[in-house]
């Protein structure tokens, strides 16, 4: 940007870290993944693209760090953080992960890429403090601890998962969610309904569910079975 005189407008404040990841994650919530280039931020930003990687390394070290500080937010944020009981703390981190990709869908995908490629990094090892102590809590035996905790985020993370493809990727046109689950119902009545009953029989409870009481739902049946006497 330049100034009446031709002159190139000097920036009024230096550039913070803080202010590339929030325009970053305002780039990835708009447009998705693909919108998130070095050029677009320096754009938004004003800035050249050295102050970029000085301060947030290069485009894959600031989508670890964006959704490090999204993830760390939902965790951190509202009531729990081990006040209540086990199973209602459960509830709480798997809800803050569940509303904080339905708000950001790009998340899902970058938090599956993170559990499995950085099982020390601070989101795998979050994820996993908080949960496991919450276990520990409802009283499963030591030895199984870790089969117990990765079993809760394994479905945590594949329903939220789920979810974020449903509701679909910001860089895509948005679906209709009830034409969708309407287009699936049409599709299932038109199986051969001795070869799927099953199938058949629940078509009727498709359109009518919602998203967020099937997510609970799912919680509630694997606690259900890691607090049941062996």
């Amino acid at each position: 940007m330049a100034t009446r005189d031709g002159r190139p407008q000097r920036r009024n404040q230096v550039l913070s870290r803080e202010q590339i990841i929030a325009t970053a994650i305002e780039l990835l919530d708009t447009g998705g993944e693909g919108a998130l280039t070095v050029r677009a931020l320096t754009e938004r930003l004003a800035t050249g693209s050295g102050a970029i990687y000085y301060q947030v390394g290069t485009r894959d070290e600031l989508l670890d760090t964006v959704t490090e500080t999204v993830i760390t937010a939902a965790l951190t944020a509202g009531p729990g953080g081990g006040a209540g009981a086990p199973a209602d703390e459960i509830r709480l981190v798997a809800l803050a992960l569940f509303d904080s990709i339905a708000e950001h869908p790009w998340l899902a995908t970058r938090l599956i890429l993170q559990v499995v490629r950085n099982p020390v990094g601070p989101v795998t090892v979050g994820i996993f403090e908080r949960i496991g102590r919450q276990v520990s809590a409802l009283g499963v035996p030591r030895d199984s601890w870790f089969d117990a905790a990765s079993t809760l985020v394994h479905y945590i993370l594949g329903a939220v998962s789920q979810n974020a493809r449903i509701d679909g990727d910001a860089s895509d046109a948005e679906p209709d969610r009830e034409a969708f689950f309407d287009a699936t119902a049409t599709a299932l009545q038109e199986l051969d309904p001795q070869r799927y009953p099953f199938m058949h029989a629940i078509v009727g409870q498709i359109g009518g569910h919602d998203d967020r009481e099937q997510f609970l739902t799912g919680i509630a049946i694997v606690l259900d079975g890691l607090t049941r006497p062996r």
